[in-house]
């Protein structure tokens, strides 16, 4: 008897520690590999292209070209084809020859005498530039027609540095060069145009946060169309291709240039409770308005957007065939998205994907062998990796994670599809959702908080038989909002995993038409064991009756540790650039508590950021008074305790 409790015993502490076990997380599935360089090379990769021969070519900021042979194996082998351009930040491949984004040109590189090694630099168009350092050229990517698109950055005012300028006519905008070399204005309103992407034949581009820019975004790109940054329409009648002036724009728009008493100009800070315009209700009066397909929320998924590219890979990379990859320069990530087309407009999906790169990603290519290159910088633009720059791999390991594989917009909800069967009992109980939608300002501030955030009534679910389609019904679905939809509750039915990304954002541009179901359709369940854990409470500040003195230490208040914030931290995407004892995109918390802030100074600082406090930081903070005080009170207490 004593032998058989014993086996019992065994039995039970084994099955306890299976089902102690975490859940899979994304290094489980998707392995990041450093690829070998040959000492001496400093890469920081602004462009890469694969070849046909399965070679590939590296673009670097430094101005040079690299072919690497045989880049899938234990040795590759880096040889330099190309030297003393001008910053390159794309880089494609066409009819033998490597096609350059300059600073100020395009350029195709050829080797006509087969020696490996560029022997014709030949300028394809020039374009014209200030000479500001901000105004980064990006592409090209090619066209079904055999042209090139090119994207210009902004320039940065001199007494507003804050302010986005277009000092030449290409700057904020996108162009298209064709073969012959001739010019031609595409689309206007850009900001950062990091990222070009064609996608089944049509344009694509990301943009970053910043001023007139809420949030990062992926935007299809239209002739004629205007994304949203008012400094390109300083050339629109020369361009000819934005039907919208500055006149109408700023007759929509304030400009918000004011100046004190003595003329100094003043930096437009975000307002709190003002009844804000939206770039949505901007296209409702000029069409030529585009918004973005898909919106990526900034700090939770990404923060610099960049490349953009579509896995055609047949299913050699995972479960997410057919779908698109951004990258992520300030955050080291990449992210996945989901496009459909409803009423002939792009929307979709965004999920985070794999984070933990060396460096700041800003190209990706895909191999012959279905595994993906990751070209990295951060030399003066920071990144959450921290070194300078990378080459590196992500391979897929062949094992299936608990994923949704999309998000489809329906006219009374969302059909989510899932990679493996989903447990019914978690499914069907409706703890197991949290649903919300907001917005984001379109102003001249640097960033915006979002806004009109309403939690959404979720009033019913219903689960395919096989476990892997789940529709959710939402109540006051809203056009051009966010949709966010937090599925932490949910299992899978074998192993009872948690979902490696719980949360998906869907930019719901247009809601379908379509059947509806029925109330007979919805189970509506709810039991409220599921809901996600609320955040520590805060710890209570102990002070002196009259407010000036620190209560006596016979009273300790509870210690704040890195732990106990941390789920705070996350759910306000504070970790997204910060880090407690070391450098991000932003200083580090123990930094931050070495200036001595008082708790209501750092609310302050958290509601509207000074960038000029932290010259040596790139990004600036964006205005985040959306985030409760409560919680900041008790962030604050975190970061004071660091000192």
């Amino acid at each position: 008897m004593k032998n058989t409790f014993k086996i019992y015993g065994l039995i039970l502490m084994f099955t306890a520690q299976l089902f102690a076990q975490e859940s899979p997380k994304e290094e489980d599935f998707y392995k990041i590999v450093t690829l070998p360089v040959p000492e001496g090379i400093i890469l920081e990769i602004g462009g890469l292209a694969m070849m046909p021969n399965g070679s590939m070519a590296l673009a670097t900021r430094r101005g040079e070209v690299w072919i690497v042979e045989n880049p899938s194996s234990k040795n590759p082998y880096f040889k330099k084809f190309a030297s003393g351009l001008h910053e390159i930040l794309g880089l494609s491949y066409k009819e033998g020859s490597l096609i350059c984004a300059q600073r100020g040109e395009l350029t195709k590189l050829t080797d006509k005498n087969g020696d490996g090694k560029a022997d014709s630099y030949e300028t394809v168009y020039a374009w014209d530039i200030s000479g500001h350092y901000h105004e980064y050229s990006f592409g090209p990517k090619i066209a079904p027609d055999g042209s090139f698109f090119v994207s210009g950055n902004v320039a940065f005012g001199d007494e507003e540095w804050w302010r986005g300028e277009a000092r030449a006519k290409t700057r904020g905008t996108i162009f298209k060069i064709h073969p012959d070399g001739k010019y031609e204005p595409w689309a206007a309103g850009m900001r950062s145009p990091a990222g070009l992407g064609m996608i089944d034949g049509e344009l694509f581009y990301s943009d970053n946060q910043g001023d007139w820019m809420g949030s990062g975004g992926i935007w299809h790109v239209k002739k004629g169309g205007f994304m949203g940054h008012p400094a390109s329409l300083k050339w629109a009648e020369q361009n000819g291709v934005v039907k919208l002036t500055e006149k109408e724009f700023f007759a929509e728009r304030d400009n918000r240039q004011n100046r004190t008493a003595t003329g100094v100009a003043i930096k437009p800070e975000n307002v709190v409770d003002e009844t804000a315009q939206t770039l949505f209700e901007l296209k409702e009066k000029y069409p030529m308005v585009q918004t973005p397909a898909v919106w990526l929320p900034h700090g939770i998924l990404g923060i610099s957007n960049s490349e953009i590219i579509k896995d055609e890979t047949s299913g050699d990379f995972g479960p997410f065939a057919g779908q698109i990859f951004i990258g992520d320069q300030g955050q080291s990530k990449i992210m996945r998205v989901y496009m459909e087309k409803v009423n002939g407009e792009y929307q979709g999906a965004a999920w985070d994907f794999r984070s933990g790169f060396q460096s700041g990603v800003l190209r990706m290519a895909f191999a012959t062998d279905g595994s993906m290159f990751v070209g990295e910088t951060n030399r003066g633009w920071g990144s959450a990796g921290d070194a300078n720059q990378g080459l590196q791999k992500l391979v897929w390991n062949g094992k299936i994670p608990f994923e949704m594989i999309n998000c489809k917009a329906m006219a009374d909800g969302f059909e989510i599809n899932f990679t493996l069967p989903v447990d019914r009992k978690s499914a069907e109980d409706l703890s197991s959702y949290v649903a919300s939608s907001f917005i984001y300002k379109h102003h001249p501030v640097y960033g915006s908080p979002p806004i009109n955030t309403e939690d959404l009534k979720i009033k019913g679910v219903n689960l395919s038989a096989d476990g892997k389609k789940l529709r959710i019904v939402i109540e006051n679905l809203r056009p051009y909002y966010v949709h966010e939809l937090n599925l932490s509750g949910i299992r899978s039915a074998t192993g009872s995993w948690t979902l490696v990304h719980p949360t998906v954002y869907y930019t719901l541009n247009a809601i379908p038409s379509g059947d509806k179901l029925g109330a007979n359709e919805l189970i509506k369940t709810n039991s409220g064991k599921n809901t996600a854990s609320v955040p520590s409470k805060a710890t209570k500040e102990l002070v002196s009756p009259d407010g000036k003195k620190s209560a006596s230490t016979s009273t300790k208040a509870t210690p704040v540790t890195f732990e106990s914030i941390k789920p705070l931290l996350q759910k306000h995407t504070c970790l997204a650039c910060h880090a407690q004892d070391k450098k991000v995109i932003g200083p580090a918390f123990k930094d931050i508590a070495k200036r001595k802030y008082s708790a209501t100074k750092i609310m302050e600082l958290i509601y509207n950021p000074k960038p000029e406090n932290w010259p040596d930081f790139a990004t600036p903070m964006a205005p985040m008074p959306h985030v409760p005080k409560k919680d900041v009170m008790q962030i604050a207490s975190y970061i004071n305790s660091l000192r």
